[in-house]
């Protein structure tokens, strides 16, 4: 794979491990319909897809009572959920030194934006990226490749070959392929190597690799753009 100049990296189980904070949110909202979740962590599976669609496809929610889920999910995530995270080893390094290189870095994430930039801004990495892009709060752009292509026409528009999209779910890749670019799944995440390359991965990255040195198996540096 030839060297990405723009790269689009996932938030939640690519940039941070935020499986609390969502997990905890999710349980939360279920709560308030009867829905008694013992351990949050069983609820792992829900990190990474659009919030709209899990608790519809998930649980059948539709109309006034999938808005009043959504609701009752952000009520949590904005008071505890948004600090409920943490930075995966090796990623401040490895986004400092991409952006360093002058590669042009976005975040395309399901997350409404205004929580992915408060969240990278409490790690000090919001200024490394060019344009931060999601979910709106009311659902609509909530699919990944609409997101990717919304990310990428903020962007203006660059050439397909010289983008990649980093993320850990099948979401992510299929995303990506829709929207025309390369899709890297990364395996320390929520998605299994099968889930990734199920979904088209290009490639896999078994951790997070440094921005500079040797190449590693499998990894980023390897594929070009890191």
């Amino acid at each position: 794979m030839r060297e990405k100049q723009v790269v689009l990296f996932d938030l939640d189980g690519t940039i941070v491990d935020s499986m609390a904070g969502i997990t905890r949110s999710y349980q939360y909202a279920l709560a308030h319909f009867g829905v008694e979740v013992e351990n949050p962590d069983t609820l792992a599976r829900f990190v990474g897809p659009s919030l709209y669609r899990t608790f519809a496809e998930e649980y059948g929610f539709a109309g006034e009572r999938l808005q009043t889920a959504v609701a009752k999910y952000r009520e949590y995530f904005a008071e505890k959920g948004v600090f409920e995270h943490s930075l995966y080893p090796g990623m401040s390094g490895l986004i400092r030194g991409l952006a360093g290189q002058g590669r042009t870095l976005a975040v395309a994430s399901c997350k409404v934006d205004v929580y992915t930039k408060q969240i990278l801004e409490q790690y000090g990495l919001l200024d490394c990226f060019a344009f931060v892009g999601g979910s709106e709060m009311d659902g609509r752009r909530s699919s990944k490749a609409e997101i990717i292509r919304y990310v990428l026409d903020a962007l203006g528009a660059p050439a397909p070959a010289s983008a990649v999209m980093v993320g850990d779910r099948a979401e992510d890749m299929s995303g990506a392929h829709a929207a025309g670019v390369d899709g890297v799944g990364v395996l320390y995440g929520f998605g299994s190597r099968e889930e990734l390359c199920g979904a088209g991965a290009a490639a896999l990255a078994d951790d997070v690799p440094p921005a500079r040195g040797p190449a590693r198996r499998s990894g980023l540096k390897k594929e070009g753009y890191a």
